[in-house]
């Protein structure tokens, strides 16, 4: 097993060598999606981040538990728990039981990450099936001091806590000017400090979700549930936590002073957060109308995106970035991903077709200990893909007779490919069209011209009727500044 591993800790803030706490099993914790509304991209960058870290922490032999929630008690408006619950007022919208909004968006998620070759978790606990072990936790915060009760609500007490227990450490903030930042919420006067948060909040009488409790009916605060079940299947002490940036200055810092609180020691030894998402270097966000969601950029179905990309196209597009660093989408960068996976791609399938030589003329060690040196790096999946774009030269050397490989080279260089491409970044072959390309190519060709003479009758109706009958059948049509673009969507 290589034992070389660094991992960067957002709680120290350096890069710190793994040492798992267990021999036996290694911890793994994602805070997984809230399943009111679609999977976003944001959400999809950090699951395919970590999904990329079990996949390594498996190739070093590792033994990994990896649990990734479900949130579906309600996530509430705001960052502090104040507000309407978002299932309650899904499901009014749309006239369903809270649980179908869950059940349709769970699905929905789970299908996104097939389609992007994610691996499925060991555990992927529900809150909703969780709220026996919420509540005790809570009652054991009670217990221990840290937490008080207002008409049904508890509320964690911070400024208490922080008397013992840095609360702002996480973010390297002091508790001082995290009081100062804070907005004015609901609900204020009922909290002994500004910064405290609910740990279970007292239903309002029209509210569906509702839990009988010792402090009446109501349901758990949005961070107890992750507390309570990473407790619950990895201990009170596990190895890596992990989401997005977004959660470290109010849910992981919670998540801290809450497990600490109730178990006297600190929850995590490694934090690990992946960055933002930008698009053409602006902040994706609905409110910047630059958001799209996985379906969209597949099929290309939005005004900023000039076609579709394939899910392998986009994953490893996200991996040419480091997960920390902040990940710019913009058409020209995913073409030219497009490009580097089909180039990737044709060297794998290249190796079968060279015949060995009596000679070597490469040094396989030496791109094998590059391709470990640069995931033992905080998982460097850039300087990785290098390497495998130097293995990929080679072959393409040997293929064209300029470079020498014995029957060993080759097999392997067979082995690196699909421990790297396939095992570790997670990649896959795209499958190929039943039909021949060179004959999809030269229909297309004669459809777009018809759908061109269509179109310069005014005759849009037909003009879009074709464009969603192709769609049906899995050809999404783009129309552009240039003309249309068409891609298969597989």
């Amino acid at each position: 097993m290589n034992n070389h591993l660094l991992i960067y800790n957002t709680l120290t803030r350096t890069k710190e060598r793994f040492e798992p706490i267990n021999i036996g099993i290694v911890g793994l914790y994602v805070c997984g999606p809230t399943v009111y509304n679609d999977v976003h991209l944001g959400n999809c960058r950090t699951f395919i981040s970590f999904d990329l870290i079990y996949r390594y922490l498996m190739h070093l032999g590792f033994k990994v538990r990896y649990v990734r929630n479900i949130t579906d008690a309600g996530h509430l408006e705001g960052d502090r728990d104040e507000g309407d619950d978002k299932f309650e007022k899904k499901a009014k919208l749309e006239q369903l039981e809270p649980m179908e909004i869950v059940q349709k968006y769970t699905l929905g998620f789970h299908d996104v990450m097939r389609e992007f070759n994610t691996l499925p978790p060991s555990i992927e606990p529900t809150a909703t099936g969780h709220i026996c072990e919420q509540i005790e936790m809570v009652k054991q915060i009670i217990a221990n001091g840290y937490a008080y009760e207002v008409n049904g609500t508890v509320y964690f007490d911070v400024e208490k806590y922080n008397l013992e227990f840095p609360y702002g450490q996480l973010t390297n903030r002091q508790l001082e000017d995290l009081i100062e930042n804070t907005r004015e919420l609901s609900g204020q006067d009922e909290k002994r400090g500004r910064l405290d948060f609910a740990l279970w909040i007292k239903v309002k009488p029209e509210q569906i979700m509702r839990w009988p409790s010792p402090w009446g009916w109501g349901f758990p605060g949005w961070h107890i549930e992750c507390s309570a079940m990473s407790s619950k299947y990895l201990g009170n002490t596990f190895d890596i936590h992990g989401g997005g940036m977004d959660l470290q200055a109010t849910h992981h810092t919670n998540e801290i002073a809450q497990s600490q609180a109730c178990n006297h020691k600190a929850p995590v030894k490694y934090w690990m957060h992946t960055n933002m998402l930008t698009v053409n270097g602006v902040r994706m966000s609905k409110t910047a109308g630059n958001g799209f969601l996985p379906g969209e950029l597949f099929t290309g179905n939005h005004p900023l995106l000039e076609k579709g990309y394939s899910p392998m196209v986009v994953r490893f597009f996200m991996m040419q970035t480091h997960y920390r660093s902040t990940l710019d989408f913009s058409n020209d960068a995913l073409q030219a991903s497009e490009k580097g996976y089909a180039r990737l791609m044709a060297a794998i399938k290249t190796l079968d077709k060279i015949k060995p030589s009596s000679t070597s003329g490469i040094q396989l060690s030496g791109h094998e200990k590059a391709c470990h040196d640069a995931m033992n790096d905080d998982f460097n999946t850039p300087v990785l893909i290098a390497e495998l774009f130097e293995a990929a030269s080679i072959i393409n050397s040997a293929n064209d007779g300029k470079t020498l490989l014995t029957a060993d080279d080759i097999i392997g260089l067979k082995k690196l490919m699909h421990d790297f491409v396939f095992d570790v970044l997670g990649l896959k072959p795209q499958t190929s069209n039943t039909l021949n390309d060179k004959a999809l190519q030269g229909v297309m060709e004669i459809i777009l011209e018809i759908r061109k003479e269509i179109k310069a009758k005014k005759d849009f109706a037909a003009s879009d009727k074709l464009r969603d009958d192709l769609g049906k059948n899995n050809i999404s049509i783009k129309d552009t500044k240039d003309g249309a673009i068409w891609t298969v969507q597989e």
